[in-house]
């Protein structure tokens, strides 16, 4: 299964999430993940919805397990995990999941988004 895992700000923009989508250059995705308390953001939701993905919400508990390539202190602070997109990519595509696309970041800075493929539980 491969994923699209998001990082993004409360305040992020449908094309905020576009931007970085496009950046990742994503191909044969199955569905899109968010941390689970940013999962049914509006802007999120609707992007979701454009895109005819499912939406897989990630725990935090889970998201502080993933060995993210990227590690930003702060948001290691904040979130527990040096990278969202990454930790979310990485769980949600289930067991032995990697990285085909490390976190790239939309030009306004308010989203990021990472590609991982893996095997689901």
């Amino acid at each position: 299964m491969r994923v699209a895992g998001f990082g993004f700000r409360q305040s992020a923009t449908l094309e905020s999430l576009q931007a970085a989508w496009q950046a990742a250059q994503p191909v044969d995705v199955s569905a899109i993940a968010a941390p689970e308390d940013k999962a049914q953001a509006q802007a999120f939701a609707t992007f979701a919805e454009a895109l005819s993905l499912p939406v897989i919400p990630v725990a935090p508990q889970d998201m502080h397990a993933a060995s993210t390539v990227t590690n930003s202190t702060k948001v290691r602070e904040k979130r527990g995990t040096g990278s969202v997109a990454e930790a979310c990519a990485l769980v949600a595509a289930g067991a032995s999941a990697t990285l085909l696309q490390t976190r790239v970041i939309s030009e306004d800075r308010m989203a990021t988004c990472a590609i991982a493929e893996g095997s689901t539980t």
